[in-house]
Protein backbone atom coordinates (compact mmCIF):
# COMPACT_ATOMS: atom_id res chain seq x y z
CA UNK A 1 0.00 0.00 0.00
CA UNK A 2 1.03 3.60 -0.58
CA UNK A 3 2.60 5.62 2.23
CA UNK A 4 0.22 8.06 3.90
CA UNK A 5 -3.51 8.12 4.39
CA UNK A 6 -5.26 4.86 3.48
CA UNK A 7 -7.08 5.11 0.13
CA UNK A 8 -10.84 5.57 0.31
CA UNK A 9 -11.55 2.27 -1.45
CA UNK A 10 -9.32 0.34 0.95
CA UNK A 11 -10.85 2.21 3.90
CA UNK A 12 -14.38 1.28 2.85
CA UNK A 13 -13.50 -2.30 1.90
CA UNK A 14 -11.25 -3.36 4.75
CA UNK A 15 -12.18 -1.07 7.67
CA UNK A 16 -15.64 0.50 7.42
CA UNK A 17 -17.47 -2.48 5.92
CA UNK A 18 -16.64 -4.96 8.72
CA UNK A 19 -17.35 -2.30 11.37
CA UNK A 20 -20.78 -1.53 9.89
CA UNK A 21 -21.54 -5.25 9.52
CA UNK A 22 -20.75 -5.91 13.17
CA UNK A 23 -22.37 -2.76 14.58
CA UNK A 24 -25.15 -2.14 12.05
CA UNK A 25 -27.64 -1.02 14.72
CA UNK A 26 -25.34 1.80 15.84
CA UNK A 27 -24.17 5.02 14.22
CA UNK A 28 -20.53 4.29 13.54
CA UNK A 29 -17.52 5.27 11.47
CA UNK A 30 -17.88 6.83 8.00
CA UNK A 31 -15.83 8.64 5.37
CA UNK A 32 -15.56 12.32 6.23
CA UNK A 33 -16.64 12.10 9.86
CA UNK A 34 -14.24 13.60 12.38
CA UNK A 35 -15.14 11.64 15.54
CA UNK A 36 -16.76 8.47 16.89
CA UNK A 37 -19.38 8.51 19.63
CA UNK A 38 -21.62 6.46 21.92
CA UNK A 39 -25.36 7.08 21.86
CA UNK A 40 -25.80 5.56 25.30
CA UNK A 41 -23.11 7.40 27.22
CA UNK A 42 -22.75 10.60 25.18
CA UNK A 43 -19.03 9.91 25.06
CA UNK A 44 -17.00 10.91 22.03
CA UNK A 45 -13.49 10.00 20.92
CA UNK A 46 -10.97 10.65 18.17
CA UNK A 47 -7.79 8.67 17.51
CA UNK A 48 -4.98 10.08 15.38
CA UNK A 49 -1.54 8.68 14.55
CA UNK A 50 1.32 10.97 13.64
CA UNK A 51 4.11 9.23 11.76
CA UNK A 52 6.32 12.04 10.46
CA UNK A 53 9.76 12.10 12.06
CA UNK A 54 9.87 15.87 12.61
CA UNK A 55 10.14 18.41 15.38
CA UNK A 56 6.85 19.20 17.16
CA UNK A 57 5.50 15.72 16.35
CA UNK A 58 3.91 15.36 19.79
CA UNK A 59 2.28 18.78 19.46
CA UNK A 60 0.66 18.07 16.10
CA UNK A 61 -0.46 14.58 17.15
CA UNK A 62 -2.40 15.93 20.14
CA UNK A 63 -3.79 18.95 18.28
CA UNK A 64 -5.12 16.81 15.43
CA UNK A 65 -6.94 14.44 17.77
CA UNK A 66 -8.51 17.23 19.81
CA UNK A 67 -9.48 19.15 16.66
CA UNK A 68 -11.56 16.15 15.65
CA UNK A 69 -13.71 16.78 18.73
CA UNK A 70 -13.97 20.57 18.70
CA UNK A 71 -14.79 20.61 14.98
CA UNK A 72 -18.01 18.82 15.92
CA UNK A 73 -18.84 21.14 18.79
CA UNK A 74 -17.70 18.71 21.48
CA UNK A 75 -15.91 19.55 24.71
CA UNK A 76 -12.53 17.77 24.96
CA UNK A 77 -11.65 16.41 28.38
CA UNK A 78 -8.42 14.41 28.17
CA UNK A 79 -5.99 12.65 25.84
CA UNK A 80 -4.19 9.32 26.02
CA UNK A 81 -0.88 9.15 24.16
CA UNK A 82 0.75 5.94 22.91
CA UNK A 83 4.32 6.21 21.62
CA UNK A 84 6.26 3.51 19.77
CA UNK A 85 9.97 4.27 19.40
CA UNK A 86 12.51 2.64 17.11
CA UNK A 87 15.56 1.10 18.86
CA UNK A 88 17.86 3.92 17.73
CA UNK A 89 15.80 6.63 19.42
CA UNK A 90 17.60 8.39 22.26
CA UNK A 91 15.78 9.22 25.46
CA UNK A 92 16.13 12.97 24.87
CA UNK A 93 13.89 12.59 21.81
CA UNK A 94 11.22 10.88 23.91
CA UNK A 95 11.43 13.73 26.42
CA UNK A 96 10.89 16.22 23.59
CA UNK A 97 7.85 14.33 22.31
CA UNK A 98 6.33 14.39 25.80
CA UNK A 99 7.18 18.09 26.21
CA UNK A 100 5.55 18.92 22.88
CA UNK A 101 2.48 16.83 23.73
CA UNK A 102 2.08 18.67 27.03
CA UNK A 103 2.43 22.01 25.21
CA UNK A 104 -0.48 21.01 22.96
CA UNK A 105 -2.55 19.89 25.95
CA UNK A 106 -2.11 23.34 27.46
CA UNK A 107 -3.16 25.00 24.19
CA UNK A 108 -6.27 22.79 24.05
CA UNK A 109 -6.96 22.93 27.80
CA UNK A 110 -7.08 19.14 28.16
CA UNK A 111 -5.47 16.70 30.57
CA UNK A 112 -2.66 14.39 29.51
CA UNK A 113 -4.20 11.33 31.16
CA UNK A 114 -1.43 8.86 30.40
CA UNK A 115 -0.87 6.25 27.72
CA UNK A 116 1.79 3.74 26.75
CA UNK A 117 5.38 3.91 25.54
CA UNK A 118 7.51 1.11 24.13
CA UNK A 119 10.50 0.47 21.88
CA UNK A 120 10.03 -1.80 18.88
CA UNK A 121 12.06 -2.87 15.87
CA UNK A 122 8.80 -2.85 13.92
CA UNK A 123 9.09 0.91 13.34
CA UNK A 124 11.86 3.01 11.75
CA UNK A 125 10.99 6.23 13.58
CA UNK A 126 8.62 7.27 16.39
CA UNK A 127 4.90 6.68 15.88
CA UNK A 128 2.63 8.75 18.13
CA UNK A 129 -1.02 7.75 18.52
CA UNK A 130 -3.33 10.05 20.46
CA UNK A 131 -6.89 9.34 21.57
CA UNK A 132 -8.87 12.41 22.61
CA UNK A 133 -12.06 11.95 24.64
CA UNK A 134 -14.81 14.50 25.09
CA UNK A 135 -18.47 15.13 25.84
CA UNK A 136 -21.44 16.94 24.34
CA UNK A 137 -21.92 20.67 24.46
CA UNK A 138 -25.36 22.26 23.92
CA UNK A 139 -24.63 22.78 20.22
CA UNK A 140 -22.86 19.98 18.41
CA UNK A 141 -22.79 18.33 14.99
CA UNK A 142 -21.69 14.78 15.80
CA UNK A 143 -23.77 12.27 13.85
CA UNK A 144 -25.96 14.95 12.21
CA UNK A 145 -25.70 14.18 8.50
CA UNK A 146 -29.30 14.37 7.23
CA UNK A 147 -29.20 18.08 6.39
CA UNK A 148 -25.95 17.79 4.42
CA UNK A 149 -27.16 18.07 0.82
CA UNK A 150 -26.78 19.76 -2.57
CA UNK A 151 -27.19 23.52 -2.63
CA UNK A 152 -25.09 24.26 0.44
CA UNK A 153 -22.20 26.73 0.25
CA UNK A 154 -18.67 25.60 1.08
CA UNK A 155 -16.54 27.87 3.26
CA UNK A 156 -12.86 27.48 4.22
CA UNK A 157 -11.40 29.11 7.33
CA UNK A 158 -7.90 30.56 7.50
CA UNK A 159 -5.72 29.16 4.68
CA UNK A 160 -5.03 25.69 3.34
CA UNK A 161 -1.65 24.02 3.75
CA UNK A 162 -0.77 25.78 7.03
CA UNK A 163 0.25 22.66 8.96
CA UNK A 164 2.35 21.21 6.17
CA UNK A 165 3.99 24.56 5.48
CA UNK A 166 4.98 25.02 9.13
CA UNK A 167 6.44 21.51 9.36
CA UNK A 168 8.37 21.74 6.08
CA UNK A 169 9.65 25.25 6.84
CA UNK A 170 11.07 24.11 10.18
CA UNK A 171 12.58 20.89 8.79
CA UNK A 172 14.04 22.58 5.73
CA UNK A 173 14.92 26.00 7.09
CA UNK A 174 18.61 25.76 6.19
CA UNK A 175 18.04 25.07 2.49
CA UNK A 176 15.00 27.34 2.24
CA UNK A 177 16.96 30.33 3.55
CA UNK A 178 19.36 29.87 0.65
CA UNK A 179 16.57 31.33 -1.49
CA UNK A 180 14.21 33.17 0.86
CA UNK A 181 14.79 35.65 3.74
CA UNK A 182 15.00 34.02 7.17
CA UNK A 183 12.11 36.20 8.36
CA UNK A 184 9.91 34.82 5.56
CA UNK A 185 10.63 31.23 6.62
CA UNK A 186 10.15 32.09 10.31
CA UNK A 187 6.70 33.44 9.44
CA UNK A 188 5.91 30.10 7.80
CA UNK A 189 7.13 28.18 10.86
CA UNK A 190 4.81 30.32 12.99
CA UNK A 191 1.79 28.92 11.10
CA UNK A 192 1.89 26.38 13.93
CA UNK A 193 -0.06 28.96 15.97
CA UNK A 194 -3.13 28.40 13.76
CA UNK A 195 -3.26 24.66 14.52
CA UNK A 196 -6.02 24.61 17.17
CA UNK A 197 -9.40 25.40 15.61
CA UNK A 198 -11.75 25.52 18.63
CA UNK A 199 -12.68 29.21 18.30
CA UNK A 200 -13.64 29.15 14.65
CA UNK A 201 -15.41 25.79 14.99
CA UNK A 202 -17.57 27.14 17.83
CA UNK A 203 -18.46 30.26 15.82
CA UNK A 204 -19.31 28.17 12.75
CA UNK A 205 -21.60 25.85 14.69
CA UNK A 206 -23.29 28.73 16.53
CA UNK A 207 -23.81 30.44 13.16
CA UNK A 208 -25.71 27.48 11.71
CA UNK A 209 -23.08 25.28 10.05
CA UNK A 210 -24.61 22.09 8.65
CA UNK A 211 -21.27 20.28 8.67
CA UNK A 212 -17.71 21.10 9.71
CA UNK A 213 -14.69 19.08 8.59
CA UNK A 214 -11.22 19.45 10.11
CA UNK A 215 -8.84 19.59 7.15
CA UNK A 216 -5.58 17.71 7.47
CA UNK A 217 -4.19 14.69 5.59
CA UNK A 218 -4.44 15.05 1.85
CA UNK A 219 -5.17 18.77 2.09
CA UNK A 220 -8.20 20.66 0.81
CA UNK A 221 -8.69 18.33 -2.17
CA UNK A 222 -9.08 15.32 0.15
CA UNK A 223 -11.37 17.32 2.45
CA UNK A 224 -13.61 18.37 -0.43
CA UNK A 225 -13.93 14.79 -1.66
CA UNK A 226 -14.75 13.57 1.85
CA UNK A 227 -17.39 16.27 2.37
CA UNK A 228 -19.09 15.43 -0.93
CA UNK A 229 -18.86 11.70 -0.22
CA UNK A 230 -20.46 12.21 3.17
CA UNK A 231 -23.25 14.29 1.56
CA UNK A 232 -23.72 11.92 -1.38
CA UNK A 233 -23.42 14.85 -3.79
CA UNK A 234 -21.19 16.45 -6.36
CA UNK A 235 -19.51 19.81 -5.92
CA UNK A 236 -18.30 22.83 -7.83
CA UNK A 237 -15.31 24.73 -6.44
CA UNK A 238 -13.35 27.67 -7.83
CA UNK A 239 -9.64 26.98 -7.37
CA UNK A 240 -8.83 30.69 -7.28
CA UNK A 241 -11.15 31.16 -4.30
CA UNK A 242 -9.29 28.60 -2.17
CA UNK A 243 -7.14 30.66 0.23
CA UNK A 244 -3.40 29.95 0.22
CA UNK A 245 -0.69 31.99 1.95
CA UNK A 246 2.21 33.20 -0.15
CA UNK A 247 4.63 31.36 2.14
CA UNK A 248 2.85 28.10 1.28
CA UNK A 249 2.97 28.85 -2.45
CA UNK A 250 6.69 29.64 -2.40
CA UNK A 251 7.68 26.64 -0.28
CA UNK A 252 5.55 24.28 -2.37
CA UNK A 253 7.18 25.64 -5.54
CA UNK A 254 10.62 25.16 -3.97
CA UNK A 255 9.91 21.46 -3.29
CA UNK A 256 7.68 20.98 -6.37
CA UNK A 257 4.64 19.82 -4.40
CA UNK A 258 0.92 20.61 -4.63
CA UNK A 259 -0.36 23.00 -1.91
CA UNK A 260 -3.91 21.69 -2.37
CA UNK A 261 -2.82 18.20 -1.32
CA UNK A 262 -0.72 19.36 1.63
CA UNK A 263 -1.46 18.86 5.34
CA UNK A 264 -4.02 21.55 6.17
CA UNK A 265 -4.52 21.39 9.91
CA UNK A 266 -5.57 24.85 11.12
CA UNK A 267 -8.26 25.16 8.44
CA UNK A 268 -11.89 24.03 8.51
CA UNK A 269 -14.21 23.16 5.63
CA UNK A 270 -17.76 24.25 6.43
CA UNK A 271 -21.04 23.45 4.66
CA UNK A 272 -23.72 26.08 5.30
CA UNK A 273 -26.92 27.48 3.82
CA UNK A 274 -25.55 31.03 3.68
CA UNK A 275 -21.86 31.26 2.89
CA UNK A 276 -21.56 35.04 3.06
CA UNK A 277 -23.22 35.21 6.48
CA UNK A 278 -20.89 32.48 7.74
CA UNK A 279 -17.85 34.39 6.45
CA UNK A 280 -19.09 37.57 8.17
CA UNK A 281 -19.57 35.76 11.48
CA UNK A 282 -16.06 34.31 11.34
CA UNK A 283 -14.50 37.62 10.27
CA UNK A 284 -16.17 39.28 13.26
CA UNK A 285 -14.06 37.18 15.65
CA UNK A 286 -10.88 37.77 13.66
CA UNK A 287 -10.90 34.55 11.64
CA UNK A 288 -10.28 34.67 7.90
CA UNK A 289 -12.91 32.78 5.90
CA UNK A 290 -13.80 32.39 2.22
CA UNK A 291 -16.66 30.95 0.15
CA UNK A 292 -15.03 28.56 -2.32
CA UNK A 293 -17.98 26.78 -3.97
CA UNK A 294 -21.11 24.69 -3.47
CA UNK A 295 -22.30 21.14 -3.09
CA UNK A 296 -24.15 20.14 -6.26
CA UNK A 297 -26.73 17.51 -7.20
CA UNK A 298 -25.38 14.52 -9.09
CA UNK A 299 -21.97 12.93 -8.77
CA UNK A 300 -19.68 15.31 -10.66
CA UNK A 301 -17.05 16.90 -8.46
CA UNK A 302 -15.63 19.80 -10.43
CA UNK A 303 -12.69 22.11 -9.79
CA UNK A 304 -12.83 25.27 -11.91
CA UNK A 305 -9.66 27.23 -12.70
CA UNK A 306 -10.39 30.27 -14.90
CA UNK A 307 -11.67 28.87 -18.21
CA UNK A 308 -10.71 25.28 -17.40
CA UNK A 309 -12.66 22.66 -15.45
CA UNK A 310 -11.53 19.25 -14.28
CA UNK A 311 -12.85 16.46 -12.12
CA UNK A 312 -11.64 16.22 -8.53
CA UNK A 313 -9.65 13.02 -8.06
CA UNK A 314 -9.96 10.56 -5.22
CA UNK A 315 -7.83 11.59 -2.21
CA UNK A 316 -4.12 11.09 -2.87
CA UNK A 317 -1.23 10.55 -0.42
CA UNK A 318 -0.29 13.79 1.29
CA UNK A 319 2.38 15.80 -0.49
CA UNK A 320 4.39 16.21 2.72
CA UNK A 321 5.68 12.65 2.31
CA UNK A 322 7.65 13.85 -0.72
CA UNK A 323 9.62 16.21 1.52
CA UNK A 324 9.80 14.70 5.02
CA UNK A 325 9.33 11.12 6.23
Amino acid sequence: MKIGKLSENALKRSVLKPIKTEFKERVSAAVGTDCAFSDSENAFSVTHSFTLDVEDAGFYAVIKAVNGLVSQGLKPDHVVVAIILDPDTEEKKLKQIIKDSIEACKVCDVIYAGGHTEVSAAVKSPVITVTAVGTKEDKHLAGKNKALKAGLSLVVTNWVGLEGTAIIAKAGKKELTSKYPASFIDDAIDFKSYAFVAKEAAVAIKSGAIAVHDLSNGGIFAGLWEMAERAGTGLNVDLKHIPVRQETIEICEFYEINPYRLLSGGALLIATTDGESMVAALNEVGCAAFVIGTLESGNDRIIVNADESRFLELPQPDEIHKVVC
